[in-house]
């Protein structure tokens, strides 16, 4: 049976008494930026691999966010077959000039791309290649007062062997290409080492560089400040850990507001639960800029745990990015994303309405396991603790496959409904997977007779996980241990449902999902 609305979120930031709570999205939204247009806000993140590619989320209010789109349904060329985890979509920008809409990123194999649009939900233009490079990472684009464009970028060091610097281009003032191979302004080398994911404003007169220097996991905020776009900057942090437990505060975006605040959104590494994303007050002294409280008094502001909501002169329900899906739309969710290169044939949701479809279709040539598969259909851990249920058909006719629900990272488990020589079985199968290869092991195999099964996941504090499944929706048995969920390549752990033939051999086979709840605690029971 259906769900008539939603089970109720499992983080809401909004207190709902005129404050918030950090982070605004327990969610991994990596590298986040941010541009205010009017009373809208949009934000887009690093997506890597997965398909549909940088999605775009909209608030009025900084605090409340849905999912309005992607920016891209497939990744540039080189990416079909086996998943290249850890590459693809890196650390993009977005920004609003004249009514179009831009965003550039960096695929560090590949080079620089960009894309524009009239309006954030799409449609958004084909990629378009403005330097193939290989190694430069994280551009942000700029247009000056005078019409003269620019682009800051960073460098991968594992691609080009180039480390804590940023470099500066002058750009065509329509953003297709690069008009030189530009100039190192800063050198973070002594005092930012891995200074990275740089974002160029201009206020009152300085050109400013926003840039995270010192890791993912440890790092800090670093502001740089010049007359000249090209330099010499001055640098001073701003944000960083300091007596809290938001560690490496760094890498995002700030906006302006007509009530004369501002804000700045940036992202903590939380392990398997991804980069989520936070939101701090900001104010400027001396023309330079202070993020977060400074509350042990070192001169340096630390992350806000709470605080009063932003004053946007808009105000909206409580809102978050869906989890949820009845599977009633034809169209899939926004939230979901396939773990690579994705294709149309396989899922339907017309093909039995009200449910989705996944075709069966053998892993990629040259994929040796479940790790490397690119049709698992994937969403984002969305809370620090929550029950995810999902209840599925097999139909495998005389094919050999299976389905079901998975928790993936570089480590993973999946439990599934197998249908193979040894008859109808429950699987639950552990595995590790890294560039240098994968390996799985069987944990557990319970024949049954039934093609219909629930399967649940219930994640405790700090991604502890543990498997259930049930034949009635009512009564649930535990399988195998709990485990911890372990972040993938640059992302945090992921919600998958899949149906994948075993073999390489073509087959009919599919297997429909009636729905899949996220809810905040495990429930009694579910409706047949």
């Amino acid at each position: 049976m259906k769900m008539t609305q939603p089970p109720s979120p499992v983080w809401i930031a909004d207190m709902g008494n005129g404050f918030y709570k950090n982070p605004i999205l327990y969610a991994d939204y990596s590298d986040p930026d941010i541009v205010r247009v009017g009373n809208d806000f949009y934000m887009t993140a690093s997506s890597f691999v997965s398909t549909p590619g940088l999605p775009i989320l909209h608030s009025n209010d900084l605090v409340n966010w849905t999912i309005i789109g992607h920016a891209i349904d497939q990744l540039p060329g080189g990416f079909d077959g086996c998943v290249r985890h850890g590459d693809g979509v890196w650390a993009p920008s977005i920004r609003c000039r004249k009514g179009t809409f831009y965003i550039y990123f960096g695929a560090p194999d590949e080079g620089i791309y960009m894309t524009t649009a009239q309006n954030p939900a799409g449609p958004w233009t084909p990629l378009h290649l403005v330097k193939a490079v290989k190694g430069w990472i994280d551009p942000c684009p700029f247009w000056d007062e005078d019409g003269q464009a620019y682009l800051v970028h960073a460098f991968a060091n594992s691609r080009c062997g180039i480390k804590h610097k940023l470099n500066m281009c002058r750009m065509k003032p329509d953003g297709t290409a690069l008009l030189d191979e530009g100039s190192i302004v800063f050198d973070g080398t002594a005092d930012h080492p891995t200074m990275e994911g740089p974002k160029l404003y201009k206020r009152d007169g300085y050109y400013y560089i926003f840039a995270p220097a010192g890791g993912v996991r440890t790092g800090w905020q670093t502001i740089l400040r010049s007359r000249s776009i090209f330099g010499p900057y001055e640098d001073k942090i701003v944000l960083h850990q300091g007596n809290t437990d938001v560690n490496g505060p760094h890498q995002g975006g700030y906006v302006e507001l007509d009530s004369g605040e501002s804000w700045f959104m940036h992202f903590q590494d939380r392990n398997a639960y991804g980069r989520i994303v936070h939101l701090q007050p900001m104010r400027w002294e001396n023309d330079w800029p202070a993020i977060g409280v400074d509350s042990n008094g070192d001169g340096i502001g630390e992350p806000v745990s709470a605080y009063r909501k932003p004053n946007t002169g808009s105000s909206g329900p409580v809102s978050v990015p869906a989890t949820s899906d009845e599977f009633e739309s034809p169209s899939l969710g926004l939230q979901w994303q396939w773990q690579g290169s994705s294709k149309p044939e396989w899922l339907s949701l017309t093909a039995s309405p009200g449910r989705l479809r996944l075709t069966a279709h053998p892993l990629p040539q040259g994929a040796a396991t479940f790790y490397d598969a690119p049709n698992i259909l994937c969403q984002k851990l969305a809370a620090p603790e929550m029950t995810v249920t999902t209840k599925l058909t097999l139909h495998a006719g005389s094919d050999k496959m299976r389905a079901g629900l998975t928790v993936f990272g570089h480590q993973y488990r999946y439990l599934s409904l197998e249908k193979s020589e040894n008859g109808l079985q429950l699987v639950l199968v552990s595995g590790e997977g890294s560039k240098e290869g994968s390996s799985e092991r069987l944990n557990i195999a319970i024949p049954v007779t039934e093609t219909t099964v629930y399967f649940r996941v219930n994640i405790a504090r700090e991604a502890q996980c543990t498997f259930q499944y049930s034949f009635d929706g009512d009564s649930y048995e535990p399988t195998g241990d709990a485990f911890e969920a372990a972040p993938g390549g640059w992302v945090g752990a992921k919600l998958g449902l899949f149906c994948h033939l075993l073999g390489e051999a073509s087959g009919s086979g599919y297997t429909d999902f009636d729905w899949i709840r996220v809810e905040e605690k495990e429930p009694n029971s579910l409706e047949l």
